[in-house]
């Protein structure tokens, strides 16, 4: 009898084990592609030679450009938005919305690869940052009231993002 405990208690633990490792790779691979983002790291000399005053405040050291005086905010051409530091595709045209808060947002990235995610408690409230996944640079935030199909809102800076007219 002692036997056969033994060998329902080691199948049990097999059981969740295996249970665990898939639902673990699951949470990996869900939402990304097969490609994997090479990082981009510059010292800090490199990036202020690199980028623009505005842009280095913004994108290296986590600022925010004032609502309505970003080049994009209120762009509605058919085109891609990249990373303004190192050209990584993050946002479809397709999926910018007027959210009236003066930057641009969107519902969703490109993909969930090249937008990475970081809380934020600066402010004294909690947030979601987002950051390029390829170079780190500081993009935005992403809020919860966002329009169908997501309802979410990627609330970005202008001066993150370089923009690539559709042809």
């Amino acid at each position: 009898m002692m036997n056969f405990n033994k060998q329902l208690l080691l199948i049990g633990i097999l059981a969740i084990s295996i249970s665990a490792c898939a639902q673990q790779s699951d949470e990996k691979t869900e939402g990304k592609s097969s490609e994997a983002i090479e990082k981009i790291e510059l010292s800090e000399a490199e990036w202020k030679s690199k980028l623009t005053d505005e842009q280095f405040y913004v994108l290296r050291k986590e600022g925010t450009e004032r609502a309505f005086t970003g080049e994009y905010w209120n762009n509605k051409e058919k085109g891609t938005y990249l990373c303004a530091a190192c050209k990584l595709p993050l946002f479809s045209s397709d999926t910018k919305f007027k959210s009236g808060t003066g930057w641009p947002s969107f519902y969703e990235p490109i993909n969930t690869v090249n937008v990475g995610q970081d809380k934020d408690s600066s402010l004294g409230m909690l947030r979601t940052e987002v950051h390029c996944a390829r170079c780190g640079g500081h993009l935005g935030h992403v809020f919860p009231d966002g329009p169908k199909p997501t309802g979410l809102r990627y609330c970005i800076n202008s001066v993150s993002l370089a923009f690539e007219k559709e042809d």
